[in-house]
């Protein structure tokens, strides 16, 4: 198994952010590393989509978890390569602001070998990835003001 895990807090509402968390259209613009997301379905869990990482072929994921204004979880199965990858990101509501937490686990026969492998670019480009996410969500706060 292979695991990383990064949280940073904000002053963005946990509503803004679970806005762009469920409208898969807005990945793209706040995970620089996905070209392409879709979702075959509602925002909920059991639901399935496809993205296409930066430089890599289409996968297939699934919603495992959707518990609004909370977080979500899903699963993207690499069975050609023997891992499954779990994401998880959390929304708490803090006296400091929202704590956003986003972890990915790598799992299965591979995980030890291949992990750190896949993993590598992912730790790599998830604290970037938070910022986006975090600051697209305060310039659309900004933006109901104005």
């Amino acid at each position: 198994m292979w695991e990383f895990e990064h949280t940073i807090t904000t002053m963005a509402k946990a509503e803004t952010i679970w806005k762009l968390y469920s409208d898969i259209s807005t990945w793209v613009e706040w995970d620089k590393g996905i070209v392409y997301a879709s979702l075959e379905g509602p925002f909920t869990a059991g639901t399935r989509g496809q993205l296409q990482p930066e430089g890599q072929e289409l996968l297939a994921f699934e919603l495992t978890e959707v518990s609004p204004l909370n977080g979500f979880s899903d699963v993207t199965d690499i069975p050609d390569a023997g891992i499954q990858i779990r994401f998880m990101h959390r929304l708490l509501e803090t006296a400091e602001g929202t704590s956003v937490t986003h972890k990915v686990t790598i799992i299965g026969p591979n995980a030890e070998h291949l992990g750190p492998e896949f993993g590598a670019g992912m730790a790599e480009g998830i604290p970037d990835t938070m910022e986006r996410l975090v600051s697209l969500a305060l310039e659309r706060e900004r933006q109901l003001v104005d």
